[in-house]
């Protein structure tokens, strides 16, 4: 067993028969801790990093755990990211397995009216950083400014937005659109859509 297998054994481990990282016996920072732990080595991961370079980002399953929770790469296009989104009230673990991301929060829209969103704060995370989200923090959007392929590793607890989808949002309006995000590979094999 390599040392990526293993952290997703000791993530799944951490999180046992529970409901994820909002149960009461799961500690996130026992799982933060588990995936700073881990030092990056692509030759351990690659066989789920997929890439395509027309889409901003790839999301590739590594494991569904206990139902519960999913744990997924995403392979960021240099150039590109994601829209502005939540989490489907989930709480997300992100850990960056190369290259550098770029986050950037913002406040969930007031009300019903168009104006642009306001960014709450900017963080870049370089490789081997870990970082923690969820809706009660606000929405985000990462992004790969780099001119290299970035490669992610996040946890999702519960797997809600890839059972039922996520809202994303505009930034000049604020307007909100539900979406569905699907996988674009699955342990390791391309799925077809």
């Amino acid at each position: 067993m390599n040392r990526f297998e293993q952290l997703v054994k000791d993530i799944k481990d951490v999180l046992g028969p529970s409901s994820g990282l909002t149960s009461d016996d799961v500690d996130v920072e026992d799982l933060t801790h588990i995936m700073e732990r881990y030092v990056s080595d692509k030759e351990e991961w690659s066989m789920y990093a997929m890439e395509n370079a027309s889409m901003g980002y790839t999301r590739n399953l590594v494991d569904e755990g206990n139902g519960k929770a999913n744990l997924l790469i995403l392979v960021w296009t240099p150039g590109k990211g994601s829209a502005i989104h939540d989490h489907g009230n989930a709480h997300c673990l992100m850990k960056i397995l190369r290259g550098d991301l770029t986050e950037t929060r913002y406040d969930f829209p007031d009300g019903d009216k168009e104006k642009p969103m306001e960014i709450k704060s900017e963080n870049i995370y370089k490789e081997n950083a870990v970082a923690y989200m969820a809706d009660e923090l606000g929405l985000h959007r990462v992004s790969n400014q780099g001119s290299d392929y970035a490669v992610s590793l996040h946890l999702y607890t519960p797997p809600n937005v890839a059972k039922n989808g996520c809202n994303i949002f505009d930034r000049k309006t604020g307007k909100m659109t539900h979406t569905k995000c699907g996988f674009y590979s699955s342990y390791g094999k391309r799925v077809q859509n």
